[in-house]
């Protein structure tokens, strides 16, 4: 039976750090994965390039994770996103900013990032064992005292770190492990639910799927309560699926069907795409009349092709109350503006989203209240640390969710270890 300061279960990016931050602090440091390689979810971020942090002011990345955000402030002040672009610059890791402040590393590889950070980890002495799931954590006295392995090895420990993520994309060894073992020491394991996740729609345009594939670019996403009042708006680009929509700002209004579901009882939702974000409805009427009169003999279903991607053009029209064949010249100005207010407010009904294991992330986990926010320590079981998408934390796409499991990490690894050493 071996003694470590501190065990880190799971070789993700939130315990990659947090190896790193224990061995910072000279601790003795064991890391445990079940899988047969290290930084697995790391490896497939930011399309395979490895998103690393982003380089917004700390108070804009806090709004970009709207789930519990606030909690990070803490954690924040130990290990921020400034402090992770310096770390990997300083393992020869040269970054770039792209569009929304999102931080890559130049060779635009995945693979050079999770090596560095391996490199690191196993630079500073911690001991690595993969392909060896755990079969439970062990609590004595109160106190978190080690693991034992499915195969029946026990390790023993001052301090147990897990790091062993949510339940979205699975394939990557992120399968909810931890949360049995965090209400095993009296933890409260908040509703899990899918984050950034294309969202699901049975219209009938869908279900046909006419306008499968189709891409919109720089358009506004909308979601609505009930009672008519937006309830979140996101600018950029979507698209069309057989099953729905998916994209970039359908990623990120998803989370918010399902708040809407859940507290106002029902299943349809009412999203809206507004094409021209830039324009006001005067704006888009205004435009709408010169098109028409510069060609007065076409078909209005025609003289739109120029402007809007044709394959939309039959929803708008229907959605308008607008028969396609018209001729330009004896389109009424009633018409003109009910065709502005669509392409305004294109209206159609969400009924969900995909599954959470096709989630980018998981919403829900640890309950926050009983983890003390400045050292990631459990409230109820000292020597109990998390960290990462165990935690209920959850941001958009762009950099945020890895900068939270980045800090965690390393506040988790930094106080287990003053702890153990201590």
């Amino acid at each position: 039976m071996l003694h470590y300061d501190v065990i880190v279960v799971g070789g993700g990016p939130s315990g990659l750090m947090a190896c790193v931050a224990a061995g910072e602090q000279g601790a003795s440091v064991l890391l445990v994965d079940k899988g047969d390689k290290l930084g697995r979810k790391l490896g497939i971020s930011g399309g395979g390039r490895c998103n690393v942090t982003n380089a917004k002011e700390p108070d804009e990345l806090i709004a970009h994770i709207p789930g519990n955000g606030r909690f990070l402030y803490s954690s924040f002040q130990h290990w921020n996103n400034r402090d992770i672009m310096r770390f990997f610059e300083g393992l020869g890791i040269r970054l770039k900013e792209e569009d929304h402040g999102r931080m890559f590393p130049v060779t635009d590889k995945a693979s050079s990032v999770v090596n560095a950070l391996v490199g690191k980890v196993r630079e500073l002495g911690t001991e690595v064992l993969t392909n060896s799931p755990v079969e439970r954590i062990l609590y004595e006295g109160n106190q978190a005292a080690g693991i034992q392995l499915k195969n029946g090895k026990t390790f023993r420990s001052q301090a147990v770190i897990l790091a062993t993520g949510g339940q979205s994309v699975p394939q990557t060894g992120s399968t909810g492990d931890g949360y049995p073992w965090a209400a095993a020491a009296g933890h409260t394991i908040t509703e899990l639910y899918p984050t950034e996740v294309p969202i699901v729609s049975t219209e009938p345009f869908i279900a046909s799927k006419e306008l499968q594939g189709l891409s919109l670019r720089d358009v506004e996403l909308s979601v609505w309560n009930p009672k008519g009042k937006k309830v979140i708006a996101h600018r950029g680009d979507m698209l069309f699926t057989h099953f729905g929509i998916s994209g970039p700002i359908a990623l990120r209004c998803s989370q918010f069907i399902r708040q809407v579901q859940k507290k106002f009882d029902t299943v349809n939702v009412e999203m809206a795409v507004d094409l021209f974000p830039d324009l006001s409805l005067g704006g888009a009427e205004e435009e709408i009349r010169s098109r028409l009169s510069q060609e007065p003999k076409k078909a209005v279903k025609n003289v739109l092709k120029g402007w809007l991607p044709e394959r939309i053009i039959p929803l708008l029209l229907s959605q308008a109350g607008l028969d396609g064949d018209t001729a330009a010249n004896v389109v009424s100005r009633a018409a003109v503006t009910a065709l502005a207010a669509v392409l305004k407010k294109c209206s159609f009904r969400a009924c969900g989203t995909r599954s959470l294991k096709e989630a980018f992330v998981t919403g829900g986990g640890i309950s926050l209240k009983e983890v003390q926010p400045k050292t990631m320590e459990s409230k109820l079981m000292p020597g109990l640390f998390f960290c990462g998408e165990i935690l209920d934390v959850h941001g958009y796409t762009g950099g945020y969710n890895i900068t939270a499991a980045f800090s965690t990490g390393y506040t988790a690894g930094k106080h287990a270890a003053e702890g153990a050493r201590g």
